[in-house]
């Protein structure tokens, strides 16, 4: 059911962190794994780490908020793997930390440039592809901040919460289209991200929860959400398109619901 086989797919952020275990694990399940992050060093690191596993990947380092290069990255895909069956909207930021009145505005809207346009942008450039084949995937990476109050953090918390909604209303765009849509959410996983917000004062002033869910054990490894993306990726939750999805929902029994309905 997880053979990816002759799948492209394109992992934007994945030169480490939550991207990186994605990509490897996609390419293990058979996949062509498009490595994309602005960092050309780690994006060549983790398409070295695939190959070196006996995977097929290719280093694609780009700026997701620059339309150009989201455009040249995607050309290039298409001419050396084939075209993107699957993409995976991974890149973001978190974005500054503290009261609205007292944080940088311009850093705030940087957050939702990262998060959101970027999503935008690689979605747009891979979804007439998709149509016109009548087939293809689209995975972004949310939170479950999207869904309920995030103070502190209200640039990351306002992308999530777009990106959860584009996501639904791109799912009933494309319901007759042959393309599949989800957010999800990974659970809170020790990245560089939340490694910052643990480290740096404002987020020990004004996010200590975080810390301590790492303290006390209850992070979630990054191949969880790696596993879900897999399952996602293969074609056989489709019929759950539109859907918000956390690595804590059982994937089995939304499924059964849903044709019980």
């Amino acid at each position: 059911m997880d053979n990816l086989d002759s799948q492209v797919v394109l992992v934007t952020g994945s030169g480490r962190g939550i991207g990186r275990a994605m990509a490897e694990r996609l390419a293990a399940a058979g996949a062509a794994v498009a490595v994309a992050a602005r960092s050309e060093n780690e994006v060549r690191e983790t398409a070295n780490r695939i190959q070196a596993q006996g995977g097929r990947a290719l280093a694609v380092p780009f700026d997701v908020t620059d339309t150009a290069q989201v455009g040249n990255a995607i050309t290039l895909v298409e001419t050396r793997l084939g075209p993107v069956d699957v993409l995976v909207n991974n890149a973001g930021a978190f974005g500054p930390i503290g009261p609205l009145w007292e944080i940088n505005s311009d850093d705030w809207w940087q957050t939702l440039t990262v998060n959101v346009y970027g999503t935008l942008l690689c979605t747009r450039h891979v979804l007439p592809g998709m149509i016109e084949r009548r087939q293809g995937r689209i995975i972004t990476l949310a939170s479950s901040v999207a869904t309920r109050a995030r103070p502190y953090a209200t640039a990351y918390s306002t992308s999530k919460a777009a990106l959860v909604h584009l996501m639904e209303c791109l799912a009933i765009e494309t319901k007759d289209r042959g393309v599949a849509v989800f957010a999800i959410h990974p659970g809170t996983v020790l990245t560089d991200m939340t490694r910052m917000i643990i480290d740096t004062e404002p987020g020990q002033k004004w996010l200590p929860t975080t810390r301590s869910t790492f303290a006390e054990g209850r992070d979630v490894p990054p191949e969880r959400a790696a596993e879900l993306v897999v399952r996602l990726a293969s074609g056989q939750a489709d019929r759950l398109s539109g859907r918000f999805i956390s690595v804590f929902d059982d994937l089995t029994e939304l499924l059964r619901q849903t044709n019980s309905s």
